[in-house]
């Protein structure tokens, strides 16, 4: 009876989780919603006492990898609205629709054709029997699916590289040139003519620049004022 209470709060938990992290519309949600997943597979997991799989299971998934998601939502701001269509490849709606179904497809399968893997999985418990959890882990991780182990580690490099490309994509618009004016007019506009036409005005032999143009005197104060008093 405790076995199966323990079972069912567990299942709900990780269903719920699992809801949620389709579910909400904030990113930061569903990575909530899957750390509650992962510790509901965690209980599962000591229920059935593997207690090595249940500490991996906290240890490295929920209190690493799904910190590193929140990580990555900060980082690259993925909890903006975008748009649905942006970076849509050709056929990617009907191949996840497939791929989907066919999962849908497998995972029927597999409940329905459940009483025919007892004898493996009866099997399995036998070869565990007198050994310890990791080392009889690690047996059967590195014989019989080690494949599948090699390239769980290539899907993960794949994400790794694939998190660094998003990383470095840039988010700001480009600069369109024909909002500002040229350097080379700025310059021109400000200089005079015959500045830029003097070659005595180039830098000379030791490499000290020319000295300044005297300007011209524009008159004491006191001329001033009297020009501006002078009717004519």
């Amino acid at each position: 009876m405790v076995e199966f209470v323990v079972f069912a709060i567990s299942a709900a938990i990780v269903l719920g989780g699992a809801l949620g992290v389709v579910g909400f519309r904030s990113p930061v949600h569903n990575v909530l919603s899957l750390i509650a997943t992962l510790f509901g597979v965690a209980v599962l997991f000591i229920a059935q006492e593997a207690y090595f799989l249940a500490a991996v299971q906290i240890i490295v998934y929920a209190g690493a990898i799904v910190v590193l998601f929140l990580f990555v939502i900060m980082l690259l701001g993925v909890d903006r609205l975008e748009r649905l269509d942006a970076d849509r490849l050709k056929g990617q709606q009907v191949a996840a629709a497939v791929v989907g179904g066919a999962i849908a497809v497998l995972s029927v399968l597999a409940l329905f054709a459940g009483d025919q893997g007892a004898g493996a999985d009866a099997a399995v418990t036998r070869s565990l029997q007198g050994e310890r959890d990791v080392e009889g882990l690690a047996r059967l991780v590195f014989t019989d699916y080690v494949w599948a182990f090699e390239i769980t580690s290539a899907l993960l490099g794949i994400a790794v590289v694939a998190a660094v490309l998003l990383s470095r994509r840039s988010s700001e618009a480009p600069i369109d040139a024909d909002d500002y004016p040229e350097v080379t007019d700025i310059f021109e506009s400000d200089v005079p003519e015959d500045f830029l036409d003097d070659p005595d005005d180039d830098l000379g032999a030791a490499g000290q620049a020319p000295s300044p143009r005297p300007v011209e005197a524009a008159g004491s104060p006191g001329d001033l004022v009297r020009d501006s008093e002078d009717p004519q």
